[in-house]
C-alpha cells in the first residue's frame, strides 16, 4: 500500500459544529480507532469543571497566562468563546506533525479561519451540521447539565456558528452518529493520500522511470 512506503505531511484536522450537533462524540471515536492521529489540547481560561483533569480536557491558564502566551506568538489560533479564550498551543502540534502524526482540533469557526491562514493545504476543516435546530434543542436538554438561559444562549450561538458553514471544506449533516463518524473518518483517509501531501513521491517515482 502506497501510503505506507511514502512519507507524508500530517493533516491538521478540524472538526466544528455548534455545540450538541454531535462533534465530540465522534472525536472521542476517531482517536479510539485511529493511532495515527491526536488531540490538540487547548489551553482555556474558563473555570474547571467537575470530572475535568487539567492537561487532559484542557490546559487551565489564567487570563494574565493566556495574553503572555498570546504575546509570545505560542499559540496557532486562539478566539474569544462563550466570555473566555480558547487556544492552540504552538509546542505540543508541532511536536505531534514532526513524529509523523496527525492531529485533531475541536475548534470553531474563527479558530479553523486562523488555523487555515497559518498552515494553509494541511489544514481539512469540516463542520458537523444538527439535522435541524429543533433536533439540536432537543440534544442540549437531554444532557440535562445547563439551565433553560445556558441553553437559549447556546441556540443562538449555534445560529451563528451554521452561518459559517462556506469557510469548510467539508460539510455534514449529523442525523446518524455511525454514519457520519464512517464521513469524516472517510474524509481522514482520502486527506492521507493526496498527492500534494505525499512528500516522498517524487523520489519514489523517479525510481521507477526509466534513467535516460
Amino acid at each position: 500500500m502506497a501510503h505506507k512506503i511514502l512519507k507524508r505531511r500530517g493533516v491538521l484536522f478540524v472538526l466544528s459544529s455548534p455545540s450538541g450537533a454531535g462533534k465530540s462524540t465522534i472525536a472521542r471515536r476517531l482517536l479510539a480507532s485511529d493511532d495515527q492521529i491526536r488531540m490538540s489540547v487547548s489551553a482555556t481560561t474558563r473555570p474547571i469543571r467537575p470530572g475535568e483533569v487539567d492537561g487532559k480536557d484542557y490546559h487551565f491558564v489564567d487570563l494574565e497566562r493566556f495574553r503572555a502566551m498570546v504575546a509570545a506568538g505560542d499559540f496557532l489560533e486562539w478566539a474569544h468563546v462563550f466570555g473566555h479564550r480558547y487556544g492552540s498551543p504552538r509546542g505540543p502540534v508541532e511536536k505531534m506533525l514532526n513524529s509523523g502524526l496527525d492531529v485533531l482540533f475541536d475548534i470553531d469557526w474563527q479558530g479553523a479561519q486562523q488555523l487555515y491562514q497559518n498552515w494553509g493545504g494541511d489544514v481539512v476543516r469540516v463542520f458537523i451540521l444538527p439535522p435541524s435546530l429543533e433536533e439540536l434543542d432537543r440534544r442540549l436538554r437531554a444532557r440535562g447539565t445547563d439551565s433553560h438561559e445556558v441553553i437559549q444562549g447556546r441556540m443562538d450561538r449555534a445560529a451563528a456558528e451554521i452561518s459559517h458553514w462556506d469557510g469548510y471544506d467539508y460539510v455534514l449533516v449529523n442525523d446518524d452518529v455511525d454514519a457520519c463518524f464512517e464521513e469524516v473518518r472517510q474524509i481522514l483517509d482520502a486527506e492521507r493520500l493526496k498527492r500534494s501531501r505525499q512528500t516522498g513521491l517524487i523520489g519514489f517515482v523517479r525510481k521507477l522511470m526509466p534513467q535516460g
